[in-house]
């Protein structure tokens, strides 16, 4: 199974031979773990890497229910599902972006920055269509009061323990999509930044059994974050859009605001009053005023982290904007007037007075 077109084959085991051929290498290696399903011998080895682990039965009153909590065998199935995303990255990046960018002929800067922009933006779709689900059927959107209350909340519902893998899951697949996609040496920074970024905050919920609150932190941020890089797209696609970077810069103010104001709520003042106010590693408990301070402080300066980058790509925009202006009004300045007066009776052509004599009819 082809993933990309080989204009040029390489020798086995180098460098580009990897790069070339690093989708269909990942996809053997899921298809032998599906293939171990098959055998009685393997098939329980095989379950530890797709199906979510830690799992026990309770009644409820809409029957018997499974529920999850994490471990140390969650690497396993976030790895797997590691695989699985660097497949449909390829899928993505070879059947939408690359057809779409033989269409645009843009410039090799360009052309990165509309690839890394076009997969984020599928990735940031899925996910906040996703999160808005879970937090419909949960109920979490109508009862804010279920944030904090029963905490710790050790136990989750599959689709809220499949989701905080698969997140953990996409984003650990981007360090070797570094070096896949041939990104440059001044990007990677960057790059590096943000991923490290969405690792730490979705590691801290979910390990410290703040998923419900996660979940509406990563939704506010996931549409925020789909609006810029529609836009970047947009952009590429035709210039003259850059004004949907104007409704991206009011729903990223928003966002901010509704981030800090749920962050405080929950974690300042919700667990605050819980009764369980100490720290158990077996019951899952964090509520302590370290902890609820440690968490703060760390969302906190993200926040403050993303508003400084705001500003400066704002300020940026307003230099280059006010540049442009400027070089316009130097050219119309240098370009000489020409007045033309009109005499009666007479026209002009290429500078020339043409007199008019009208011709009496008999």
């Amino acid at each position: 199974m082809a993933f990309r077109r080989r204009t040029k084959s390489y020798p086995f085991f180098s460098q580009e031979f990897l790069i070339q051929n690093h989708a269909d290498i990942v996809f053997c290696l899921v298809l032998f773990v599906l293939i171990g399903l098959m055998f009685e011998a393997t098939a329980k080895t095989a379950f530890m890497f797709i199906l979510p682990q830690y799992n026990t039965s309770t009644l409820s009153p809409e029957g018997e229910v499974s529920l999850y909590h994490y471990g140390w065998r969650d690497c396993i199935t976030i790895l797997f599902y590691c695989l699985i995303t660097i497949i449909l990255h390829a899928v993505v990046q070879e059947y939408i972006l690359d057809k779409v960018n033989r269409r645009l002929h843009l410039s090799k800067s360009k052309n990165t920055k509309f690839n890394e922009s076009g997969q984020l933006c599928v990735f940031h779709l899925v996910s906040s269509v996703w999160a808005l689900y879970i937090l419909i059927t949960e109920g979490y959107i109508l009862n804010l009061s279920s944030l904090w209350k029963n905490y710790p909340h050790l136990h989750l519902r599959f689709q809220v323990k499949f989701y905080y893998l698969s997140q953990l899951a996409y984003w650990l697949h981007t360090l070797p999509e570094l070096y896949f996609q041939k990104v440059r040496k001044e990007d990677i920074p960057r790059r590096l930044q943000y991923i490290s970024l969405y690792l730490l905050h979705i590691m801290l919920a979910y390990l410290l059994n703040l998923t419900r609150l996660g979940l509406v932190l990563l939704f506010l941020q996931y549409l925020s974050e789909l609006g810029f890089h529609l836009s970047r797209l947009f952009y590429f696609v035709d210039e003259s859009h850059h004004k949907l970077f104007n409704l991206w810069a009011g729903s990223f103010v928003v966002t901010r605001m509704v981030t800090l104001i749920l962050l405080f709520l929950v974690v300042g003042f919700g667990l605050a009053r819980v009764e369980n106010q100490y720290m158990d590693w077996e019951a899952g408990s964090f509520n302590t005023l370290l902890i609820r301070m440690v968490v703060l402080l760390v969302v906190c300066l993200t926040q403050a982290w993303l508003l400084w980058r705001f500003i400066h790509f704002q300020l940026r925009r307003w230099r280059e904007g006010m540049k442009e202006q400027a070089a316009r009004k130097r050219v119309l300045a240098k370009q000489p007037s020409r007045t033309v007066k009109r005499d009666v009776g007479g026209h002009y052509e290429n500078g020339m007075v043409k007199s008019e004599k009208k011709m009496k009819v008999p």
